[in-house]
């Protein structure tokens, strides 16, 4: 009876470690003062509002799932509309949410 017991306590520890984790994770912008921050990056500087941070939280959440985050600079201006619209459609982003990462992509180059 104890070695049932034992086996049945290894058993359920080792079927609750390999399930997966859903975790529900809340999207929200980080913080920022009066609506706006400056930021610096490569010798550009340029005001960092609330939208173009929560368009920067969508795109380092949602892109970085599937393969490695792409600087905006990586590809010209013409080639990002139709690079968001082919990942739009496995992201399961709505037109805001895309709308959004373009802007804070754009506000990059």
């Amino acid at each position: 009876m104890k070695f049932k017991i034992i086996g049945l306590g290894i058993l359920t520890t080792i079927l609750f470690s390999c399930s997966t984790k859903n975790a529900v994770v809340k999207e929200t912008p980080p913080p920022v003062s009066e609506n706006k921050a400056i930021v610096s990056t490569e010798n550009k500087a340029f005001v960092m509002t609330a939208e173009l941070a929560a368009g920067q939280s969508l795109y380092e959440n949602n892109c970085a799932k599937c393969h490695k985050l792409y600087t905006p600079s990586a590809f010209k201006k013409e080639d990002w509309p139709s690079i968001l619209s082919s990942m739009q459609k496995n992201t399961k982003l709505d037109d805001t949410q895309m709308a959004s990462i373009s802007d804070y992509i754009h506000s990059q180059l």
